[in-house]
């Protein structure tokens, strides 16, 4: 019985290394040779994003803090309402308290960005001030998922849990309450930089979300990111096997230099 369990967990090592070798393979045949003018932008992120949904988050934060000396990963409570992994383009919306609590809602661009969104894309919103008024209810998450997006990230709270959760939209939020933003937050803007729960994100940048939070990845510097996210993979993938064989992790270290 033990020779198949570890026939089996070295096939899995095996796959997995197969997996990130392959992809690392592709990155490279990207960055070297480019992509083909009259596909556009539109072939590459989907290439990227289907890259970083093989990647860790572990991976992804790190190689954010390689690449561009700053950190991606949002504040330790930006946690999802239920498990699930997210990888898409941002759109952005930001709202703020109003001065009034009769003041008129000229527009809200929450709403307008959601009904503009393309599908895969990752709803952010940014609820200044606040961490108990709600940006995101079960309307506007039946909408996303309408929509097809691929999640939403809420630098605020979320609300009708019970909704998001059992029509499975991803939703990732810094806290829950009963309360709406309607008659308190006024709408400031749609598709413009924001910072969301301690990390700038700007519409278009690709959002990574899982159980360990979520990392923002510039998208001037996705490819770099990827590449580095993988090889840190595939790199852990090798350190595996040796702490196990050895009982060590100081070995591995020291081995394969990662920590």
């Amino acid at each position: 019985m033990r020779k198949k369990e570890g026939s089996l967990g070295r096939a899995e090592r095996l796959g997995r290394l197969l997996v990130v070798a392959l992809t690392l393979a592709w990155i490279a045949g990207l960055t070297t040779f480019g992509l083909p003018a009259a596909e556009g932008a539109d072939l590459t992120l989907a290439q990227l994003i289907e890259g970083f949904n093989k990647t860790t988050l572990g991976s992804v934060a790190d190689a954010v803090d390689q690449a561009t000396g700053q950190r991606g990963f949002m504040v330790h409570d930006m946690r999802p309402l239920f498990k699930a992994k997210i990888v898409g383009p941002a759109v952005t919306a930001l709202i703020r308290p109003s001065i009034k609590a009769t003041e008129p809602q000229v527009q809200n661009h929450s709403l307008m960005a959601i009904d503009e969104a393309t599908p895969g894309s990752v709803l952010v919103i940014v609820v200044e001030e606040s961490l108990d008024i709600s940006g995101i209810g079960g309307l506007m998450a039946t909408a996303c998922k309408a929509r097809d997006l691929a999640g939403a990230v809420i630098d605020g709270a979320a609300r009708d849990v019970d909704e998001i959760t059992e029509m499975a939209f991803p939703v990732f939020s810094r806290s829950i309450t009963s309360a709406t933003s309607v008659g308190r937050y006024v709408s400031v803007g749609k598709n413009i930089p924001v910072e969301c729960a301690g990390v700038p994100v700007k519409p278009g940048d690709i959002i990574v979300g899982g159980s360990d939070g979520v990392v923002v990845v510039p998208r001037d510097k996705a490819v770099e990111i990827l590449d580095i996210a993988l090889k840190i993979d595939e790199k852990e993938a090798k350190m595996v096997p040796l702490i196990k064989e050895e009982k060590s992790i100081l070995k591995a270290v020291q081995k394969f230099k990662r920590l």
